[in-house]
């Protein structure tokens, strides 16, 4: 991505977390500052690549979930860049028809959504920011038939959102204007980060707060109660290879390779 042009408004030069978990699944939609600071977060936490892996076959198994209990409406939120195992390409494998909505604040992210997806039936690619979740429930209310049930999908984002924030909504302010505004039925899917290392946690949320979003870690107890409004599905909240492994064979086996919770949350 070094050679190519770099959109207006982004600065190369900073790490963007995005582009960093695209470095992580084996992407090339990355700058050197990106790759930099993903090899110090791997030197500190050498898992974050099996686990990002397991997390895309999280979103594998809980969208076909999803679509297998009736859902034909999915909104994928802090969507990131393109890569193999799309939400829609899940969906539409599944239920041709489902209308998948890809939600990200990045110019980049979207400039390569569109570019993928160009002419794509039932996908939309919409540029806006989860912490104005006012803003983004109007620019949403196009696509999306909120009379219907829908399904919210926050894949390792919630972690970059503080309880609380200057800059907009915080994590619960975000979810329950989500939930307020969705139709019984409809569902919240979360993976989040916690604090596996507590000897080098430091480090890696410096290395954080140097790149576009700064980590806000949380424990079982608190990511459980991101959930408030919804029933968990069983088995709860679980480690991403653990939610429904037989639904869909999990990447790697080693439990320690697991650095966050995954779960999936039904509005009654």
């Amino acid at each position: 991505m070094d050679d190519q042009a770099t959109p207006d408004g982004v600065d190369p030069n900073v790490p963007n977390v995005a582009r960093m978990y695209d470095y992580y699944l084996g992407g090339k939609d990355n700058f050197a500052a990106d790759r930099a600071a993903a090899e110090q977060i791997l030197k500190l936490f050498p898992a974050t690549r099996d686990s990002a892996r397991e997390n895309r076959a999280f979103l594998s198994r809980a969208v076909r979930h999803l679509v297998g209990s009736g859902v034909r409406q999915i909104v994928d939120l802090g969507s990131g860049l393109p890569t193999q195992g799309n939400t829609h390409e899940i969906a539409h494998a599944v239920a041709p028809g489902t209308h998948v909505t890809y939600v990200d604040y990045d110019p980049v992210v979207c400039a390569h959504g569109r570019a993928l997806l160009a002419g794509g039936d039932d996908v939309t690619i919409l540029q806006a920011d989860v912490r104005d979740p006012e803003k983004l429930l109007a620019e949403l209310g196009g696509h999306v038939d909120f009379d219907r049930p829908v399904a919210f999908l926050m894949l390792a984002l919630l972690h970059f959102i503080p309880d609380e924030s200057a800059e907009g909504a915080g994590a619960h302010e975000i979810i329950r204007r989500l939930h307020g505004a969705s139709a019984p039925g409809s569902y919240l899917v979360v993976s989040h980060a916690i604090d596996a290392k507590p000897d080098t946690t430091p480090e890696a949320l410096e290395i954080y707060n140097q790149a576009t979003a700064a980590l806000n870690l949380r424990t079982h107890a608190e990511i459980t109660r991101l959930f408030d409004g919804y029933e968990l599905v069983e088995p709860g909240l679980v480690f991403p290879k653990d939610w429904r492994p037989a639904d869909h064979p999990p990447l790697i086996g080693d439990q320690d390779t697991s650095i966050g919770y995954a779960g999936v949350g039904r509005k009654p």
